[in-house]
């Protein structure tokens, strides 16, 4: 289960091109959280990455 949580003290920008639908979900997850979208995103890489095999 993924958990929205953590703060960074340092940040780099970069633009990444994204489906549609995978926006939208995460917008809904961001607003289901009361959280930024830029947080969810980090937190669903995170997992991702964590979780490499």
């Amino acid at each position: 289960m993924l958990e929205i949580k953590k703060e960074y003290t340092s940040y780099t920008n970069k633009t990444f091109r994204l489906p549609d639908e995978i926006i939208e979900r995460l917008e809904s997850e961001a607003k289901d959280n009361n959280t930024s979208l830029n947080k969810v995103v980090i937190q669903c890489l995170e997992f991702a990455i964590q979780n490499l095999k």
